[in-house]
């Protein structure tokens, strides 16, 4: 049986590995998507006084270090028994809509885009944001440049830092703004609109202009019929910071709506031998293993999962940019609502119209005079006892569940982050992807190696989030070579 390995895997955050195995006659006979890093965040938490959660879990990673932030300071709400009053949410979710933008930025020109930029089967050399860059020109790398530097800078205003912010506290927010944040917040979200509305434009050009990128993301290659999950308000339109956690079928017919709290009651979460991340997965169906379809309880949690989980956008530019990418993907309307995208590189596609509905909530927040609000720190007086917060993250649903002793010390801590949602349905994808790509006869080029990442990477992956401690022992290995490469020895303990 001959073996391809793809170590390290690219443009993601984290380390991550892929194992290919091929039959005597060339096939793939299986391919695995393996995590070797452990990150134990959710074990050395434990003991902690559960206020500082928002300030360590943030530290989890620097690329979305608000979105831990945010599910840390709800968790902190309910932990403490405190309602944030309308302020402090509108406050909390402007900041978060800034995040977004940013994030969203991040992955489509420096992660994700190269692909269909600079183009799947380029050198690897030039698969990535300065190649992007010379390809669209500088002018558009300066607007990617100054729409992350604003919006770093609206999250260090309020937020208290520009990397790992510090503001949450139980029930509130440690600052208020002042009018004069406020108007130049108001101008930054403008220009977030302009640049949201720029990007979408720049994906049709590129991506729906070419081709054989459209024949690619239509393909059974990168196709999954999975559950999806995604927050949404109370008229079932998306939204990142606040509402229910809706889950569709892979028809697109509501399966279970349900508080964060509730969250235990509707998730497992299952562990494999050969890898440190956990497959979080549908109670209600159940394990079936790495398969798709209405029997199979793998869902996915991405942009494209939150647009299959609502009946649309709420503020209207987006809105228009959803309609667009269901009538174009060839979705049809039942009962009223769009039937699910299962074309896994449509992602991609999908971050860019929540990057516009970031955009366009920001400005509506604040231009909402309560925004400025100076009374944005409560009281607390109840004794802290349990707490779970969620927020949608970029990659996904993120759940934080404490539990306190009396004084207010973890006990316990449970996350299931964006990216651990996806697991399942990540390695299901590198397989579908090595399977479609690899056949007898072929040649096994570089490029066509980076097409079977593309199937992990429009997941827009974060592994050290992703990864805790289970079952808390980490394999150590150590192989002694000589001079030659020889091995002498292998020494081993847990493997």
């Amino acid at each position: 049986m001959t073996r391809i390995t793809i170590d390290p895997i690219t443009r993601l955050e984290g380390h991550g590995k892929i194992e290919i195995f091929l039959d005597e006659a060339g096939n793939v006979a299986n391919a695995y998507f393996q995590i070797p890093e452990l990150r134990g965040f959710e074990q050395f938490c434990v003991g902690r006084p559960a206020e500082e959660m928002p300030r360590i879990t943030n530290r989890i990673c620097g690329v979305c270090p608000e979105a831990h932030h945010m599910a840390a300071t709800k968790a902190l709400d309910m932990l403490y028994g405190v309602e944030p009053s309308s302020a402090v949410k509108k406050l909390r979710e402007m900041f978060y809509c800034a995040f977004y933008v940013t994030d969203h930025t991040v992955h489509f020109y420096a992660l994700g885009g190269p692909d269909f930029v600079i183009g799947p089967d380029a050198p690897a050399g030039e698969r990535n944001i300065l190649g992007v860059i010379h390809k669209v020109g500088v002018e558009i790398g300066k607007q990617v440049i100054a729409c992350r530097q604003r919006n770093h800078h609206v999250i260090k205003m309020v937020g208290g830092r520009g990397v790992h912010p510090v503001a949450g506290l139980p029930g509130g927010w440690s600052k208020a703004i002042t009018e004069a944040e406020r108007q130049e917040i108001e101008a930054i979200a403008r220009q977030n609109i302009d640049f949201g509305l720029f990007s979408l434009q720049l994906f049709d050009q590129v991506v729906l202009g070419n081709p054989a990128y459209v024949d690619m993301v239509l393909s059974d290659t990168y196709t999954h019929r999975t559950y999806y999950m995604g927050t949404v308000d109370e008229q079932n339109k998306s939204n990142f910071y606040d509402g229910l956690i809706r889950v569709v079928d892979p028809d697109g017919k509501e399966f279970v709506k349900y508080p964060a709290r509730d969250y235990a009651q509707h998730i497992a979460e299952r562990v494999e031998p050969w890898s440190y991340l956990k497959f979080p997965y549908l109670k209600g169906v159940g394990w079936k293993g790495f398969v798709d379809g209405n029997d199979s309880g793998v869902y996915c949690a991405t942009p494209l999962s939150r647009l299959n989980a609502a009946d649309g956008m709420a503020t209207p530019l987006a809105q228009e940019a959803f309609e667009k990418f269901y009538t174009t993907l060839g979705s049809k309307k039942v009962n009223g609502r769009y039937q699910p995208v299962h074309h896994r590189l449509a992602t991609h596609w999908a971050r860019l119209v929540e990057l516009l509905y970031a955009a366009e909530r920001m400005l509506e927040l604040i231009t909402d005079p309560e925004i400025t609000d100076p009374n944005v720190r409560v009281k607390v007086t109840s004794k802290p006892t349990e707490g779970i917060g969620s927020v949608e993250a970029p990659r996904g649903t993120l759940t934080h569940h404490y539990r306190t002793d009396e004084r207010g010390i973890l006990t316990h801590v449970n996350m299931i982050v964006g990216t651990t949602n996806n697991y399942a349905p990540m390695a299901m994808s590198v397989k579908r992807a090595a399977e479609g790509l690899i056949k007898e006869g072929t040649i096994v080029t570089e490029g066509l190696l980076n097409r079977v990442e593309m199937s992990f990477r429009n997941y827009d992956p974060c592994m050290s989030c992703a990864t805790h401690s289970l079952p808390g022992q980490m394999p150590l290995e150590v192989v002694v070579r000589d001079p030659a490469g020889d091995e002498i020895t292998r020494l081993s303990q847990y493997t």
